[in-house]
């Protein structure tokens, strides 16, 4: 029972979207409304309020991070790794399917690896030299969330082996996969949008918000 509230809180802490209410403070579009009607820090960027865009990505982190560190914190010494994990796949189904946002949510990248920051500081370090690696050599953001996904569940078996961590960092990762199944079909077809492009909020509709449906 108290894992499962423990995966309700982290669950609630998740649907908090800071791309939504980042962007209603600055005065800027709801961001499902442009670009690619992801709510993330991506998104927001296209705006071309960076301020904007760095807030969202330390919200989302942190909220990832927090709803794992008081599972740890507060789950009983023998129930602790099986609550941090079950937290850490809920905070980022959260993000993803938030209930206070009529489950219109991000994909959230920055969301799990504050969770990874939370189980595993090396874990996190890994996961965020991934793609900085490939964001630096391909300047595509969702190619390098995509490798980051693929590489996370190897990182979290090279330290726990066979473990609850390593199932849950596996299940995250098949939820960062599937969130991005729009850009894997843009990224086939050559017209995935790149790091830092600016779209005006009013603009056209870009190929990954209409792939998307």
């Amino acid at each position: 029972m108290a894992i499962l509230l423990f995966a309700t809180a982290g669950y609630l802490l998740g649907s908090i979207s800071f791309a939504v209410l980042v962007s209603r403070g600055f005065g800027l579009p709801d961001p499902r409304t442009y670009g690619s009607g992801n709510p993330g820090a991506t998104n927001v960027l296209r705006s071309g309020r960076k301020a904007a865009a760095f807030l969202t990505v330390v919200g989302d982190t942190v909220k990832g991070w927090l709803a794992v560190f008081l599972a740890q914190r507060f789950a009983a010494p023998e129930a602790v790794d099986v609550a941090a994990a079950a937290t850490a796949v809920a905070v980022v189904i959260g993000h993803m399917y938030p209930l206070f946002f009529r489950f219109e949510g991000g994909k959230g990248v920055a969301t799990a690896l504050g969770a990874l920051l939370a189980i595993n500081y090396y874990l996190a370090a890994g996961a965020a030299a991934t793609w900085l690696i490939i964001a630096a050599f391909f300047r595509i953001s969702s190619l390098a969330a995509l490798v980051s996904a693929v590489f996370a569940p190897f990182f979290c078996f090279l330290l726990y082996g066979v473990h609850v961590y390593t199932y849950a960092v596996g299940v995250v990762s098949l939820l960062l996969v599937f969130r991005h199944r729009s850009n894997i079909r843009n990224l086939l077809a050559g017209n995935e949008g790149t790091i830092g492009r600016q779209e005006s909020p009013t603009g056209g509709q870009d190929p990954e918000r209409s792939a998307r449906g």
